[in-house]
């Protein structure tokens, strides 16, 4: 089998960043969810070349819904990540993890009026979803800086659950009410203005991109010209995709990032829009590829149909399959030259759906064999449960041939915690 670093085929075992995965299962127990700080490191500082290479005044926002733990927030930080946040929570573990009010950019949808009033205490940028948001924001005070999530009325993704753009989607502002909007804000007395979109997750296709971001700075055009407002960013999203399949190429960031950019200036240029900050969100492409779930076989049956392979993780703790179809190779990391059999992959929640793979080619596996799902490191502990009352999972970083607990098991005493008893 081939692998790419940081995962490494040693004597028939996968090791990651020199690690035994093996020694990981001994050490904190199945299932658990191993990050590589390294591969992290490397994602961002990737991606923030290739931007900055072909667009000088680019800022890149880890979307931090992908993986919250305040180890992996960090990382990136250190790194010079700022903060794409989508819930006051997030804010609390950015503000947590070091992050200045400045460097995080709140962007969110049905928000109440008392988490408003949190994250205007927290002086945190505000990217207004409606009408309503602004009107209840301006109610509190008027901020200093505003931006306006746009819907450039087309959307892509890996899902039609991952599409955040278009007729059919709850997010953004539409063209129609974008100049009475930003009217509304400028005539309350806000100073300094950005504008956003994001269309989906799971993007390779450079076009979509293209096309979102003609709509969206031909909206500012209009803005613009109606209001005099210049714009201090424009906000691009994130949804980078990567592969998770062995056999799939990572996307070519030269060429995408060389078009886009090209296309992004001549528009600026063509409209008289100055040379605004260029903003990017990716979470998946930061993480994903860098994290694994490693999960214990307890189960192999036979039926007349199939050969099932019953694992220790369901999807309380990865549900990306179950939720989305979305595919994540198996590779069984304790024995990863075997002779490869057909099996279907299926977890211990009381659900049909309970299932990571059906027909999956995968070295053999017996009771007891250890399995890797690669590709978990972006919505698989965010996304995890407590489902049919099963602690969630730990999480270890590993770096140089060490590794460190970075969040315990959960037990079944913290399954009675916030409960109260009548």
């Amino acid at each position: 089998m081939v692998l790419s670093w940081p995962y490494e085929n040693v004597d028939d075992r996968l090791f990651i960043d020199g690690v035994s995965s093996m020694d990981i299962a001994r050490r904190y127990g199945t299932p658990v969810y191993v990050y590589s700080e390294n591969l992290i490191r490397k994602q961002f500082k990737k991606l923030n070349e290739k931007v900055r290479k072909y667009y000088p005044k680019t800022r890149l926002l880890y979307a931090a819904k992908a993986n919250t733990n305040i180890n992996i927030l960090n990382i990136l930080r250190e790194e010079g990540a700022e903060i794409d946040a989508v819930s006051p929570g997030e804010v609390f573990l950015s503000l947590a993890a070091g992050y200045k009010p400045s460097q995080i950019l709140f962007t969110g949808t049905s928000v109440s009026y008392n988490e408003l009033i949190y994250l205007l205490d927290s002086k945190v940028r505000i990217n207004v979803d409606s009408h309503s948001q602004l009107e209840r924001i301006l109610d509190i005070e008027v901020p200093e800086l505003i931006s306006i999530r746009i819907n450039p009325e087309f959307g892509a993704g890996h899902h039609e659950h991952a599409i955040t753009a278009g007729p059919n989607v709850k997010f953004g502002i539409w063209d129609q009410d974008s100049v009475d909007v930003y009217n509304r804000a400028l005539k309350a007395g806000v100073k300094n203005f950005g504008i956003q979109m994001h269309i989906g997750s799971g993007i390779f296709d450079v076009g979509s991109y293209l096309k979102a971001s003609t709509r969206l700075l031909e909206i500012a055009k209009k803005i613009h010209d109606k209001t005099g407002i210049s714009f201090d960013f424009i906000d691009l999203g994130g949804g980078i995709g990567v592969p998770y399949k062995l056999e799939d190429d990572q996307i070519n960031l030269d060429d995408f990032m060389e078009r886009l950019f090209g296309h992004i200036k001549n528009k600026l240029n063509e409209y008289n829009l100055g040379s605004p900050e260029i903003w990017f969100e990716p979470g998946r492409f930061f993480v994903a590829e860098a994290g694994i779930i490693l999960t214990r076989v307890t189960t192999v049956k036979m039926t007349p149909y199939k050969t099932w392979v019953g694992v220790d993780a369901g999807f309380n703790t990865l549900i990306r399959p179950a939720l989305y179809g979305s595919y994540h190779e198996i590779i069984t990391a304790s024995k990863l030259g075997g002779k490869l059999k057909k099996y279907d992959v299926y977890g211990p929640l009381c659900e049909s759906g309970d299932v990571f793979a059906h027909d999956r080619d995968i070295p053999e596996v017996s009771e007891g064999s250890l399995l890797a799902i690669m590709n978990s490191g972006a919505y698989g502990y965010s996304m995890s449960s407590q489902y049919n009352s099963r602690p969630r999972a730990s999480e270890v970083v590993v770096k140089d041939g060490k590794d460190y607990l970075i969040r315990e098991r959960e037990n079944f005493e913290d399954l009675l915690k916030g409960q109260i008893m009548i």
